[in-house]
């Protein structure tokens, strides 16, 4: 019984670090809509200090082009959105493995198994689709990019945590039928 209370504490840290995600990623996605807000719809003198506005500083001080800015911030909204996607479906394969009290379940299985697979997918999609969002950004503002987007989502993460539930749920998947061998 002691390394079934491992086990459990172990989907609880998963829970845990699933809300955490979840808020970074919702936390990032409203980040995106701020930027792209004040960047875009506030016009040039949104925030101003001292004869400094937002796009200003954007200019001058990294060399950035609002545009390019406002195409990578698009993409990025999409990438939040996919990440907050699945780390909501974490959360929710965590909490059944807790009211089911043990990972060795066939339905626990089938989960870990789906997860797995949108880990894989999810991140993939959302990368593909948010750079896809930043080039029609950026060919409608007519600014070149850079594929800002491509610099911060790094794929080989997400893959290895996609191959690891899909290597757990087969062995949870074995778990569960040797409890059912055993109560037969």
């Amino acid at each position: 019984m002691k390394s079934l209370h491992i086990i459990q504490k172990i989907f609880r840290t998963g829970r845990v670090l699933s809300k955490i995600a979840f808020v970074f990623s919702v936390i990032g996605f409203c980040g995106c809509v701020a930027g792209l807000l004040s960047l875009n719809l506030g016009g040039r003198n949104l925030i101003k200090i001292g004869g400094v506005t937002l796009r200003g500083l954007v200019d001058l001080r990294h060399g950035g082009n609002v545009g390019a800015i406002t195409a990578a911030l698009a993409g990025g909204l999409i990438l939040c959105a996919g990440e907050a996607v699945l780390a909501r479906f974490a959360e929710i394969c965590f909490k059944n493995e807790g009211r089911a009290g043990t990972p060795f379940t066939q339905s626990g299985a089938k989960e870990l198994t789906r997860l797995g697979i949108l880990a894989l997918t999810i991140p993939a999609g959302s990368s593909i689709v948010g750079s896809i969002v930043e080039g029609i950004v950026a060919g409608g503002m007519n600014v070149e990019t850079d594929a800002l987007l491509n610099r911060y989502f790094d794929p080989a993460v997400n893959i290895a945590l996609g191959v690891m539930f899909l290597l757990i749920a087969l062995l949870c998947r074995y778990g569960a039928e040797l409890r059912q061998e055993k109560v037969d």
